[in-house]
């Protein structure tokens, strides 16, 4: 190597020596182009706005912020999309997931300070965010699982069914109920973390 080169940052060209930051400048950040973007909104901007609305509690003018908000991010995130705007309903809602927990966090922090309840003494166990989140991705996560496991999920969680009725609906012994919801839970998982909607 040239002397000259020494602690030189090659340039576009191979060239060394080009300031980072003059081409950083020089060369902005791709952004998604405006077809594309239209495509995505159309595919996907009901489904994600229906369940923005439940997460806001029916406020519409809250959740057509966090709607424009995460379509702002698509919009600034292409390579994220890159396999199509069929493909990107699952991003779009671990977005908007990201975006409506951090509301609530924020709102939480705020009545933390000016009340003496703390939030943790009004929440639930169980995360309503998360669920809905899920819950919409449900129905593509679950068809790739095998057919025994994707049927008692679908009685116990999606029907709602005790382990009993499930067990009737499905034929099978009540302890068979339980036993394939444990492994198809464990199976559904790492589905879920894949796709960025695995319940906290």
């Amino acid at each position: 190597m040239q002397g000259d080169s020494a602690g030189g940052v090659p340039d576009d060209a191979g060239r060394v020596g080009a300031d980072p930051d003059h081409r950083a400048e020089a060369r902005p950040r791709p952004t998604m182009d405006r077809d594309t973007l239209a495509e995505l909104h159309r595919l996907h901007a009901s489904a994600l706005f229906r369940a923005l609305l439940r997460l806001t509690s029916g406020d519409r003018g809250k959740a057509e912020d966090m709607l424009q908000e995460t379509f702002l991010r698509a919009w600034q995130n292409p390579q994220a999309l890159a396999r199509g705007p069929e493909h990107g309903r699952p991003w779009l809602f671990t977005v908007a997931r990201r975006i409506a927990i951090d509301h609530f966090r924020s709102l939480s922090a705020r009545a933390k300070e000016l009340g003496d309840e703390t939030p943790e003494d009004r929440a639930s166990s169980d995360d309503p965010y998360e669920e809905v989140v899920v819950a919409h991705a449900i129905h593509d996560a679950l068809a790739e699982l095998g057919p025994h496991h994707r049927e008692v999920l679908v009685e116990l969680h999606l029907n709602d069914r005790s382990t009993t009725d499930a067990a009737a609906v499905l034929g099978i012994p009540p302890g068979t109920v339980k036993s394939r919801n444990f492994y198809a839970v464990r199976a559904l998982r790492p589905v879920l973390e894949r796709r960025g909607l695995a319940p906290a």
